[in-house]
């Protein structure tokens, strides 16, 4: 006795095409030859399942199915199952492609063949500019591979022919084998679209590949407040369309120079003053370098090696809103050379007044 098609995929003599499929799909996910290979039996399932589901989803077949039910005689009763091979975008509304690619998590022979307009590719680029330039801003010139659309076939890189000729993708049938592990089926040929013979030649303009290159320098506004790594769109510059689409976009990643004695960490600069011992004891009053010329800061009495102190909106313009960050001075105290013998008993009477013992005593609490 042959296969009842409906118990094969587990839905009921009246079930509508969407619960068909959607009982295939979880049946085909599952016993897939290469989700289980070397498993005979998930083989034949697979096999069961799919000759059932394009019985069933086919109008025609499943009219005569449901008859040979009524009768008990099935559809595949005696003799050894067919092979299989199939035209799967013909039957069930030309989409069983589709939809057995949708299965395996891939796409269609139509959507891969989806003709119109594409967008050109995007282009990054990497651009060195100064420590100074990417706080201020900077427009500067950069030379660029451009792509235009060539205008002899408008970027498709084909255009008519004056004598038709069969397609050498297909050999004029207009249709492709396709073998994918166990299974084999055809699509539709992308060159000649399925039409078997082609009216087009390569474009001689631009030997085939629908876009023009060249050499070209554009000006760059690179603006204030720029990080490594921060990108720049220049909207167009990117390759060109094809058929007519858009071009794409050219970003520029900045990657910026160091300085010797600003460092930048996020929005904030942050440089190193030295301090003599006297001021860091006595206070003082402290001109410091900023990006934006001479400062001053407030050294107060007893301040520590390693201290630091803020300067408001002194640090890297805010690339995204508006104000600056802050610029940190930290102090390093240094240590003061006994270069003659006053400078020495200068320096034992101030050990005799503070001695290391009072500074380490916490160490031995």
């Amino acid at each position: 006795m042959g296969m009842n098609f409906y118990e094969v995929l587990g839905v009921e003599r009246k079930a509508r095409l969407p619960d068909i499929k959607k009982a295939y799909r979880k049946l085909a996910r599952r016993f897939h030859p290469d989700l289980n290979p070397g498993d005979k039996r998930a083989e034949e399932r697979f096999k069961q399942v799919s000759e059932a589901y394009e019985i069933l989803s086919d109008p025609a077949k499943r009219k005569a199915h449901d008859r040979d039910l009524e009768f008990g005689e099935f559809r595949g009763a005696g003799g050894p199952a067919p092979p299989w091979e199939h035209d799967f975008e013909a039957g069930a509304g030309g989409g069983f492609s589709s939809f057995f690619s949708e299965i395996l998590g891939g796409r269609g022979a139509e959507a891969q063949e989806a003709a119109g307009p594409r967008k050109g590719e995007d282009v990054t680029l990497t651009m060195r500019i100064g420590f100074f330039d990417s706080l201020r801003g900077v427009t500067a010139d950069l030379p660029i591979d451009a792509e235009s659309p060539c205008p002899r076939c408008n970027g498709s890189g084909t255009v008519r022919s004056r004598i038709r000729r069969p397609c050498p993708d297909c050999a004029g049938t207009g249709r492709i084998s396709h073998v994918a592990g166990l299974l084999r089926f055809a699509s539709t040929c992308r060159r000649c679209r399925g039409q078997g013979m082609l009216d087009s030649e390569g474009c001689g303009n631009c030997q085939g590949s629908g876009v023009l290159r060249r050499r070209e320098i554009i000006k760059v506004h690179i603006p204030a407040g720029v990080d490594n790594g921060s990108r720049v769109r220049v909207a167009g510059k990117g390759k060109a369309g094809r058929d007519g689409g858009a071009p794409g976009d050219l970003y520029i990643v900045t990657q910026v120079e160091p300085h010797p004695f600003f460092k930048r960490i996020g929005d904030n600069i942050l440089c190193t003053v030295p301090i003599t011992v006297t001021e860091a004891a006595l206070g003082s009053r402290l001109e410091v370098p900023t990006v934006d010329g001479k400062s001053s800061i407030r050294i107060p009495p007893g301040t520590e090696n390693g201290q630091k102190f803020r300067l408001r909106g002194k640090g890297a313009p805010l690339l995204r809103g508006t104000g600056r960050g802050d610029q940190y001075v930290e102090v390093r105290v240094t240590t003061p050379r006994a270069a003659d013998e006053r400078s020495r008993q200068l320096l034992k009477e101030l050990g005799a007044l503070n001695p290391g013992d009072d500074v380490r005593r916490d160490i031995f609490a």
